[in-house]
């Protein structure tokens, strides 16, 4: 992937995309090619094939994607499944029928089942039942990279499916009823000192273990799989690491300065019992993590604080 290439970040305005668009201006590429989705609807095949035919980009990172928390996934099913599998099938057919030399897909460990062991290896894929909470998700991520695969088997087309584990940084959601738990929770923390609140409700039991990467550690690795794994298999991104959601809300009150009570609501769900990654492949590739848990969130709350009236919380 030399410097001069041209590469489609496509959802450059989302956590991940903006991530990514960071680490390639950082080290030089200068040939970005970025749409907002106002500009280029990636739901719309007949704008996509339009866009692919004009631009002809040789390298794509598919980051686009509709995404939330539970709340989000188990309200709106249609619309997660929906648009999720239509702006998969018209960026990888697109890229494939105009000369893209590789294609990054970005899936989520929430293709997992539900119950899958811990560490979950890649091979776990399709051995069980998913969590209900974010299955129609799960499923149009499921089937975007059983795509690039199957574009590889029949088309030649280097296309690799990357699965990273919970996410979070600049950028991020921070909807108190849309957004994933970590964003969720440090502005809930955030806003009860503001007001003085004695205490802090948080959703579910507190005991199910999640794991947490910071997305500048994603489009690290992203950038180092899109230059030298060319596997048909997918490949795991995470810390290997995790914590329980009671653990880091404890995190979160220390970081922002909460001296509150905390409750966890046991009527709300706590989804998936744990989602832990095993990233043996991917250490043996020669990739590791630097951001550690600690100083992630530290420097997103830092970011949290001098955005919030740009705050993108929807």
């Amino acid at each position: 992937m030399n410097k001069d290439a041209s590469i489609f970040v496509a959802g450059h305005r989302g956590l991940v995309g903006g991530a990514l668009v960071r680490r390639l201006n950082a080290e030089g590429f200068t040939r970005l090619i970025t749409r907002s989705s106002s500009d280029l609807d990636l739901r719309n095949q007949t704008a996509v094939e339009d866009f692919f035919c004009i631009e002809r980009p040789e390298y794509v990172f598919l980051a686009a994607a509709k995404v939330g928390g539970i709340h989000a996934n188990d309200t709106c099913p249609a619309d997660f499944i929906r648009d999720n599998l239509l702006i998969q099938a018209n960026v990888i057919d697109s890229a494939y029928r105009n000369g893209a030399r590789k294609l990054l897909f970005l899936g989520s460990s929430c293709i997992y089942p539900k119950l899958a062991p811990q560490p979950m290896p890649e091979s776990c894929l399709l051995t069980g039942p998913l969590e209900p909470t974010n299955e129609w998700y799960a499923i149009a991520k499921i089937a975007g990279l059983k795509m690039c695969q199957a574009y590889r088997r029949q088309h030649g087309f280097n296309a690799i499916s990357v699965m990273p584990t919970n996410l979070y940084g600049l950028g991020d959601n921070f909807d108190l009823q849309n957004s994933h738990v970590l964003p969720a929770l440090l502005r809930k923390f955030h806003e009860a000192k503001q007001r003085g609140d004695k205490v802090v409700a948080v959703w579910g039991t507190g005991t199910p273990r999640r794991e947490f990467l910071h997305v500048d550690d994603l489009a690290d690795a992203c950038v180092f799989l899109m230059r030298g794994y060319d596997a048909e298999e997918l490949i795991n991104v995470g810390w290997g690491k995790d914590i329980s959601i009671r653990e880091l809300a404890e995190l979160m009150a220390r970081i922002t300065g909460f001296n509150g009570q905390l409750e966890f609501d046991a009527s709300k769900p706590d989804g998936t019992p744990r989602k832990l990654l095993d990233v043996t492949r991917l250490t043996a590739a020669g990739w590791t993590p630097r951001i550690e848990l600690s100083e992630g969130i530290g420097s997103t709350y830092e970011w949290f604080r001098s955005h919030n009236r740009e705050l993108r919380v929807g």
